[in-house]
């Protein structure tokens, strides 16, 4: 918008100037040309009083002297031949114009002017007793355009000022226009990114200032939306306290052995779940993931230490586990509580939705710059992967939030990686977990942009790996 007012301005203001300029730049050699002739004009009328006296040479000789073009030897005076000349033509000073000008002057009897070399003759006839005399003024071509080549580069320097001075103008009003556009557009930005504290100065034109306060405005109905649902969720996860004290008591009198042991152990994760939920509900702002030297858990440590919690309820239903790749640390850019989260929603959908007896297992593969975690059951399998990827998508029929895949699919794409479901070798489903490890897994530009990384970006150890267990 800055160039195109820029330019918009230069273009009028060079048409304006040219529009002016030019026909005042013709006004003004015209206004030189007439004042030379007219001064000559003048100086030509000088003699005519001595010639309505006299003809003779050194009468004429001293008033030609005392005109001033006269005293340049600019000036001629062309006496016809009479008795009183003896039969013979005078002529005083240096004759330029030719005799046939002189001639049609005399016979039309009105000053005229003629080009000769180097300039122009003004022609005056005079009548005197002998006949018609003529006084001859010549104008050089340098008096003809004095001052107007100054009056054109004072007239260029001035047009020059006005299209400066225009451009000026409007790349100031361009500035004053771009300005608050470019702050809307960066305060939309930082909200987008989530600095929910972007704000836009309410300045500029009539019409910026309306959107910025407009914008304004939904900023701060977006933060209090947000207050607000921290607020609910916080107090709907503090209700759940009373019905948890009270399982937490049943379950201390269920007595020792295996079943107790789980049962008890489930009700301390689901209070300190619950428990995270409303610190985190409350905090003013939201928490991100710290990516970064130590930062992240050891994968295979999570991976036992859940599998140790899901197998005594597998060893209940009849169901084979296998584990793989879990003999030696593998850390990951994924904090511990995120990961245990992300395998409890997969572990948990596996026995929620295949029968009792249906096997399952869980490898690690571990790569330079990825690490790939499946999870892998021989269920019936998912009909519409793509479906289940969906936040959110669930009938309701069988007691499904929807979102246990969504939580994993965050886990991954924190680190620049994707899931996804396919076909296991167990014949029933696979969920892939690729972990980036690389150190711009975490762009959220590419996250929000929805980008994944391809197969063929990926280490081809990963992608036999993959091949394997799918």
């Amino acid at each position: 918008m800055r160039w195109a007012l820029v330019k918009v301005s230069l273009a009028v203001t060079v048409m304006v100037v040219v529009a002016f300029a030019v026909p005042l730049g013709l006004v003004i050699k015209e206004m030189a040309r007439d004042r030379a002739f007219t001064n000559a004009e003048r100086q030509a009328s000088y003699l005519t009083p001595t010639l309505s006296i006299t003809d003779d040479r050194v009468p004429l000789e001293k008033a030609v002297k005392s005109t001033q073009a006269g005293s340049a030897k600019r000036m001629a005076v062309h006496i016809p031949a009479s008795a009183e000349t003896g039969g013979v033509s005078i002529e005083i000073g240096t004759r330029r114009a030719a005799q046939a000008d002189l001639a049609t002057v005399k016979s039309l009897g009105r000053t005229s002017i003629t080009e000769v070399p180097h300039g122009w003759a003004l022609l005056q006839p005079t009548a005197i007793n002998s006949g018609i005399a003529l006084v001859e003024v010549f104008i050089p071509d340098d008096e003809v355009t004095k001052g107007v080549t100054t009056a054109w580069l004072m007239l260029a320097g001035v047009g020059i000022a006005l299209i400066v001075g225009s451009v000026a103008v409007a790349d100031r009003l361009g500035i004053r226009m771009v300005q608050p556009a470019q702050r809307l557009a960066g305060a939309a930005h930082d909200l987008g990114e989530g600095r929910l504290g972007a704000r836009v100065p309410e300045e500029g034109p009539p019409e910026l200032r309306s959107a910025a306060i407009a914008f304004n405005a939904m900023a701060d109905q977006v933060v209090q939306l947000l207050a607000n649902e921290r607020e609910l969720a916080a107090d709907l996860s503090h209700r759940l306290r009373t019905p948890l004290t009270v399982l937490r008591l049943n379950a201390a009198s269920l007595g020792e052995g295996p079943a107790a042991d789980q049962t008890r152990s489930a009700v301390e994760q689901l209070e300190r779940e619950v428990d995270t939920i409303i610190r985190t509900a409350r905090e003013a702002k939201p928490q991100t993931t710290a990516i970064g030297p130590g930062a992240g858990c050891d994968v295979s440590e999570v991976v036992r230490e859940r599998m140790d919690f899901w197998s005594a309820l597998a060893e209940d239903e009849g169901r084979k586990v296998r584990v793989a790749g879990v003999d030696r640390p593998v850390r990951i850019p994924v904090a511990r509580p995120e990961l245990v989260a992300a395998l409890d929603a997969l572990l948990g959908n596996v026995f929620r939705h295949t029968p009792e007896g249906t096997a399952l297992s869980v490898d690690v593969h571990n790569g330079e710059d990825a690490v790939i975690v499946l999870v892998s059951d021989a269920g019936p399998g998912i009909a519409d992967p793509a479906a289940a990827m969906a936040r959110g998508n669930s009938n309701g029929k069988d007691g499904s939030t929807g979102l246990g895949l969504d939580i994993v699919r965050r886990v991954a794409e924190s680190t620049g990686g994707d899931v996804r479901i396919g076909s296991s070798v167990l014949g029933g489903t696979e969920v892939r977990i690729w972990i980036g490890l690389g150190p711009h897994g975490t762009a959220p530009g590419e996250r929000r942009r929805g980008h994944r990384i391809s197969d063929r970006k990926r280490p081809r150890s990963l992608i036999r790996s993959r091949g394997s267990g799918s």
